[in-house]
């Protein structure tokens, strides 16, 4: 099963996909590593980025998203753009889209630790939070 994990993070959607296969991981490669939506952007831009998010699903044949769960109030609340990117996400028809909370994150890494240190993912620091998302979500299915 593919996976792509999705951190929201102001106007970038930090993707990395996971796949298992045979009982392990890999880290297929992608030709995108966020997806972004304009700062001063419309609704035709929104529109915009959900089919570029849901080509780039469809070109990795993933079968499930999960998504970094944001806090909706607080010092660490998400901001209004990261909801609607969100929803723009959770609106693509024929795939699976889950919000995995960071109690749920928390409790599945002390289950199963990742199973190599992030450093020799070759991925980028910054998606990170996305590896761990994508990692997750394969524990809830595994």
């Amino acid at each position: 099963m593919r996976i792509c994990g999705v951190e929201l993070t102001g106007n970038d959607a930090v993707v990395c996909l996971l796949n298992l296969e045979n009982q392990q991981f890999n880290i297929p490669d992608c030709r995108a590593r966020k997806i972004s939506l304009p700062k001063e952007h419309s609704r035709e831009d929104l529109k915009q980025f959900q089919a570029a998010f849901t080509q780039l699903m469809r070109d990795y044949k993933v079968d499930k998203i999960a998504i970094k769960g944001r806090l909706p109030k607080g010092k660490f609340a998400g901001g209004a753009v990261s909801f609607k990117l969100e929803a723009a996400i959770q609106l693509i028809a024929d795939i699976d889209v889950v919000v995995l909370t960071s109690s749920q994150a928390k409790a599945a890494l002390a289950d199963n630790p990742l199973q190599i240190p992030f450093a020799d993912t070759e991925l980028k620091g910054f998606q990170e939070a996305a590896f761990i998302t994508a990692y997750v979500a394969h524990q809830d299915i595994t």
